[in-house]
């Protein structure tokens, strides 16, 4: 037999599970608000012609989104710097950022 055969899987231990899924809570709780900031921002629609307010209430929403998903990729950063969660996290923050921007930049028109 080998040394690798005769080798046990280490496993994880109890500590750093924990902080993974605390890690990934956090993130979890500030990605579902960015989102939700988005998604009013992506859903509001002009009532009619009158209704100038739309565009500044896409926008606002488009930048609570913004102001809520920036800092989460720093912290996504600093999670992954700390091996606590994998690289894929960073994939929440790259979607719902640019969304957040393109939907600043282009609001529906009254």
């Amino acid at each position: 037999m080998t040394e690798q055969d005769t080798k046990e899987r280490t496993r994880r231990p109890p500590g750093k599970a924990v902080a993974t899924a605390l890690c990934a809570a956090f993130l979890l709780v500030l990605h579902a608000i960015g989102g939700f900031f988005l998604l009013n921002a992506l859903l509001v629609e002009s009532e009619g012609p009158w209704d100038r307010t739309v565009t500044d209430t896409a926008r606002a929403m488009a930048l609570l989104a913004l102001v809520t998903e920036l800092p989460a990729a720093a912290v996504t950063g600093a999670f992954v710097a700390l091996v606590h969660l994998r690289r894929w996290w960073f994939v929440i923050p790259a979607v719902l950022i640019p969304a957040a921007i393109a939907r600043m930049v282009f609001p529906p028109v009254p």
